[in-house]
């Protein structure tokens, strides 16, 4: 017991980024990318780890020393009316839009997760259940509960694909061959560009910004926040790496269906992969819904300035709205794998927006003071944005 409240206490809201992009989407985008291509896109996904590594420090580093979430101080920065509304506009419209579209994948992650498990039928009776049981977990308000909920069920749930991927036995080899050597094998840009949005989750930056202070108060503490930052992006990138390894070792031919996720673990649990499968995508859907509405209504607080906390009226309003726009569209008969891959699609091109915004409040001297970016940290930032600028205009170009 002396153990389980000493581990709770040291962790901070790097948690919830972890729990956020351990989702249905991560496990659905990564099966396809692993069944369709083997190792060959390892590279995307090792990119995406390590930008999301110097993004999430960032918009810690913005919350600990300004004790502001990052909506809060760009609506700061913009002294004209005209442009601070349009900077604000731009990314609660993006924000919105990516976490509806999240958000639909989430419940409809979960939806497929009880499917599997139970062999339900599709009914939209279920994402209506599910929106209703995320509702009633994030009317409770407690940022601690959440927080010990979600870290119990992302490590549950990790522990399983890592030693899946350890019992196939890849080929080294071809492992390093994915991580270091690019490849753009044919139709592979939209699950690239899949794999960006479900690892660098835009949502997540103003998340992270606005709960380290939840937590830590003075700059001397930023240690510890990058620790924290850093431990809990590992985490995640290595289920993500895993999942991609074991859905690569299925000799599946391509995903349709939630059945064929189950392949990926049936090296460790054999007959029983769907039942794991299964629940884990059901914890991975919750944990991932109710994170989105929250950054919605962090960004929210931040662009209207109001007072506000969890328990606020306004506060709740928000994280509704997009639960409920995530239950309708969830309830829609789309092709779940498509929908939740749309999702994260969308999340990969609004990635530079929200990026962009960051790297530009951040490197502000008199709001960061000796906390700005380095010059190291710049270089790092531009050319994140210019690898996802250039891979969200060669999405968009080979769709016209």
């Amino acid at each position: 017991m002396k153990f389980k409240i000493n581990f709770f206490k040291h962790l901070g809201p790097g948690s919830l980024v972890a729990a956020a992009f351990i989702g249905p989407g991560t496990v659905t985008v990564c099966s396809v990318a692993g069944v369709s291509f083997g190792f060959s896109l390892l590279w995307a996904l090792v990119l995406s780890i390590i930008a999301t590594m110097v993004l999430q420090e960032m918009a810690a580093r913005l919350g600990l020393i300004t004790q502001n979430g990052l909506a809060e101080n760009i609506k700061i920065q913009f002294h004209h009316p005209l442009l601070r509304f349009l900077a604000l506009f731009l990314l609660f419209s993006a924000i919105v839009i990516g976490n509806a579209a999240y958000e639909a994948g989430n419940i409809r992650g979960a939806v497929l997760g009880l499917q599997s498990a139970f062999d339900l039928h599709p009914n939209t009776i279920y994402p209506i259940g599910l929106g209703l049981l995320v509702m009633s977990l994030l009317f409770s308000g407690s940022y601690k509960f959440l927080e010990k909920l979600m870290v119990t069920l992302v490590i549950l749930m990790s522990l399983s694909f890592v030693l899946t991927a350890i019992l196939t036995r890849p080929s080294l080899a071809d492992v390093f061959k994915g991580v270091f050597i690019p490849s753009f094998p044919d139709s592979s840009m939209v699950t690239i560009i899949a794999l960006v949005g479900t690892t660098t989750v835009p949502y997540n930056l103003f998340l992270h910004a606005a709960l380290v202070k939840e937590k830590w108060k003075k700059g001397t503490d930023l240690k510890a926040v990058r620790r924290d930052s850093l431990r809990s992006i590992l985490l995640g990138g290595l289920v993500s790496i895993s999942i991609v390894i074991a859905a690569a070792a299925s000799q599946l031919q391509e995903v349709t269906k939630v059945t064929d996720l189950a392949v990926g673990l049936t090296p460790l649990y054999g007959s029983m992969a769907r039942y794991f499968l299964g629940f884990g995508l059901f914890a991975a859907g919750i944990t991932s819904s109710m994170t989105a509405p929250l950054a919605a209504a962090f960004v929210a607080r931040g662009c209207f300035g109001w007072e506000a906390d969890m328990k606020d009226y306004r506060f709740r309003l928000v994280w509704m709205t997009i639960v409920l726009i995530g239950m309708l569209f969830a309830s829609l008969q789309i092709n779940p794998i498509e929908l939740i891959t749309f999702a994260q699609l969308t999340n990969g091109l609004l990635l530079p927006v929200v990026a962009v915004f960051l790297w530009w409040v951040v490197n502000k001297t008199h709001l960061m003071g000796i906390y700005k970016n380095t010059l190291f940290q710049n270089v790092l930032t531009f050319l994140i944005i210019l690898v996802a600028l250039l891979l969200g205009l060669r999405s968009i170009l080979k769709v016209f």
